[in-house]
């Protein structure tokens, strides 16, 4: 009761001492590994900005997104549920994909729009688009959007240029669809996108919506998932060949730029010191990439997987003058993103089962994680097979475990897809703390604590999976090409004749 009482009379000052109620920017970084950041050990990457949060701000060694595929972590991220709940699964939606993030289901926009706040969002939506845009940013509480809908290896890339002045891009991405598309609102506004272009694009919108809601007085909310660091990486002149990482590290560093950018207009506007800022990935390295791929450091194997790589992120939590600079090993999950940032902004839940819970006394006073467990479900989650492992405390138990092409290439026998699925009775338990890369499975033989801890995590999981209703599959749903976004719907032959 007392830190409850604390942890109130601190957001009770904190909104006292605020001209306005605080601002969100919330960077999502895509396929980046554990690893990546200089702030998490990489020896080269050129990271800046990204640095800079780490040092003043709080970083998180223990943060985990729901997922190791894009769609059903951004699910999440936006709603506080896992993506079993809103139907986000199996796998990721395609440029046709009939369904899209349910109209239902509440995100963290259309919780702040209530109280007030500008939203909006540039990037990567990757969420559905659906029948005359059902399913895009502007119908899920963001006022404004640019961006791609959906990644953008999803359409022929092998005659675009990646880097300046005209190198192509890497590999032939998806075939037989449409180019990728740049969309403003709802609006195709470029088809094929031009991606020397398009992080200076990302970075006018996202530096001008924030000095037009400063000069307004107005709370917003920024929501900016990145392109960068996926297949296929590209950069602009300001970033390509800068770095000794090769490509993947250019893209890096252009993503670096733009939080640069964000953080420069944020200071010059006078609304720095009242603007939460979050950083995060959406899931693990894609290491059948080899050094295009990212790293995930020390965990184990990477995208597609549910061992450490796959899902446990680098996270930043950056807020000058409220959130002490410091690293946490407390347990954290982009699901308690939406209850954390509703409880700053006074705003209210939804009325839904949600599965984040607030993280204020870890950022306000580096407290203690009201979170307890992670749930870990494959890319094609089911009510047969259930959790794939659920981590509880510092202790990880593997029910199954399997490999993906994602995280292919490795000398790891477990983390390509040849590595099948396996059963584990009793599951395989690991010390997160003592091995984070789960070399070495505990022995149960002679000690009964563990015993215990495996007894406490099966009743977890008892309890957990009868309380979880799958919604109805979005992804099942199928995929139409006609729903593809096209800038002359009229024209023939599709889907070449798609330019403009």
């Amino acid at each position: 009761m007392a830190v409850n009482r604390l942890v109130l009379l601190n957001i009770f000052i904190l909104r006292c001492c605020l001209a306005s109620p605080p601002n969100f920017v919330l960077l999502f970084a895509d396929d980046l590994g554990f690893g990546d950041l200089g702030c998490y050990g990489h020896p080269v990457s050129l990271t800046p900005n990204l640095d800079r949060l780490a040092a003043g701000g709080l970083r998180f060694t223990d943060f985990y997104c729901t997922s190791p595929v894009c769609s059903p972590s951004r699910a999440s991220l936006l709603t506080g549920r896992y993506q079993t709940r809103s139907g986000i699964y199996p796998g990721v939606l395609y440029p046709g994909s009939i369904g899209g993030l349910p109209l239902n289901e509440t995100t963290i926009a259309e919780v702040l729009k209530p109280q007030g706040y500008t939203t909006a969002a540039v990037g990567k939506w990757h969420l559905g688009v659906g029948a005359n845009g059902m399913y895009l940013p502007t119908r899920q509480g963001f006022d404004q959007y640019l961006g791609i809908p959906y990644s953008h290896d999803m359409g022929p890339c092998s005659n675009l240029t990646c880097f300046p002045p005209d190198v192509k891009c890497f590999g032939l991405c998806d075939v037989g669809k449409v180019t990728v598309p740049l969309m403003l609102n709802e609006v195709i506004k470029q088809q094929p996108v031009n991606f020397i272009d398009l992080e200076r694009a990302y970075s006018d919108f996202a530096t001008k919506f924030i000095t037009t809601s400063a000069k307004k007085n107005q709370p917003f909310f920024l929501y900016y998932p990145s392109h960068h660091t996926h297949y296929p990486q590209y950069a602009g002149p300001g970033a390509a060949g800068k770095t000794l990482r090769g490509p993947y590290g250019d893209a890096l560093l252009e993503f670096d730029n733009t939080i640069g950018n964000i953080l420069r207009t944020l200071e010059q506007t006078g609304v720095i010191n009242n603007t939460l800022i979050f950083f995060t990935s959406d899931n693990g390295p894609e290491l059948m990439r080899m050094s295009r791929g990212g790293n995930a450091g020390l965990l184990k194997c990477g995208k597609g997987t549910t061992y450490e790589g796959g899902m446990r992120e680098p996270a930043i939590a950056f807020w000058p003058g409220t959130i002490g600079p410091g690293v946490t090993h407390e347990l954290a999950s982009t699901l308690d993103i939406l209850p954390t940032i509703a409880r700053l902004a006074g705003a209210q839940l939804p009325k839904v089962m949600l599965d984040g819970v607030d993280m204020t006394e870890i950022l306000v006073n580096h407290g203690k994680s009201k979170r307890e467990t992670m749930m870990f479900y494959p890319t094609d989650p089911s009510v047969m097979y259930g959790l794939f492992a659920l981590r509880l405390g510092k202790y990880k138990a593997h029910f199954y475990t399997r490999g993906a092409t994602h995280s292919g290439t490795t000398p790891d026998q477990d983390c390509p897809v040849w590595s099948v699925l396996k059963a584990h009775d009793p599951p395989l338990l690991f010390d997160l703390e003592s091995d984070p890369s789960e070399y070495y499975p505990l022995s149960l033989i002679g000690r009964p604590n563990l015993k215990d801890v495996l007894d406490r995590i099966m009743k977890v999981k008892r309890q957990f999976e009868a309380s979880m209703v799958f919604g109805e599959s979005q992804i099942d749903k199928g995929s139409n090409p006609d729903l593809e976004p096209c800038c002359n719907p009229q024209c023939s032959p599709k889907p070449k004749c798609c330019q403009c």
